[in-house]
């Protein structure tokens, strides 16, 4: 397994609250497995999801938006993160981390996490837009 070089960009990151639940998304670029000069830029990003509410919520499914610098726009939909379908209690974070391909050197992603509360009451909680860059692109 290679070692991964990632270059945090915190000034690249969003936070977004929906109903208790928030949702902070901090990106960074994986030079190691990106090849510019075959048009891949590679980023990882880790999103932390933390329940500020007064009840139980489960994560059921995601929907991505992944925009390139060309302004092409792709959707990802699935049920939970990384395998799982997280239920956080009041009070608690969960913390996983994935990854975005794209095919130019600047892009964006944003969407929303199907959240449904121990009551069975189902909302969107929103991921705020966040810039995926490669070092020096933006000044």
């Amino acid at each position: 397994m290679s070692r991964v070089e990632a270059t945090p960009r915190p000034e690249h990151a969003s936070e977004a609250t929906t109903r208790g639940v928030r949702v902070r998304v901090l990106p960074h670029f994986l030079p190691d497995q990106s090849s510019p000069a075959t048009g891949l830029w590679v980023h990882a990003y880790q999103v932390t999801i933390e329940n500020l509410g007064d009840e139980a919520v489960q994560l059921v499914s995601r929907h991505w938006v992944i925009t390139n610098g060309e302004g092409e726009e792709q959707h990802v939909e699935g049920p939970g993160v990384v395998g799982e379908q997280p239920v956080l209690e009041p009070g608690q974070t969960f913390v996983y981390v994935s990854g975005c391909p794209l095919d130019t050197p600047l892009g964006a992603m944003h969407g929303t996490y199907q959240m449904v509360t121990k009551g069975g009451d189902a909302f969107d909680a929103v991921i705020a837009p966040f810039t995926l860059a490669e070092p020096g692109t933006l000044n």
